[in-house]
């Protein structure tokens, strides 16, 4: 069961769950990242790293969540983003 970035992650790009990501799942688009869910293992790592709690199992995602499910696979499959594989730390101001 792949992991799901949802809503939460909008405008955020902390993006420190991609370090400790081992399958380099994460693609990252506009406005948020994206896990691609046929290259997640299901480790979970990037859950507890997750700054703002963007990051449910498939099968724990909120039903209101659910159409989150479908815009991680379309985002990753469409082959337009890319993957990244390292965080973007953020400069302090």
């Amino acid at each position: 069961m792949p992991h799901v970035v949802t809503q939460a992650c909008q405008g955020c790009k902390t993006s420190t769950c991609v370090d400790v990501c081992p399958a380099d799942c994460f693609y990252e688009g506009e406005q948020q990242l994206f896990i691609h869910p046929d290259e997640c293992i299901d480790c979970e790592a990037c859950v507890g790293e997750c700054p703002n709690g963007a990051i449910y199992l498939d099968e724990r995602l909120p039903h209101n969540m659910r159409v989150f499910l479908q815009l991680n696979e379309e985002h990753t499959m469409s082959g337009e983003l890319p993957n990244i594989v390292q965080s973007k730390k953020q400069e302090v101001k």
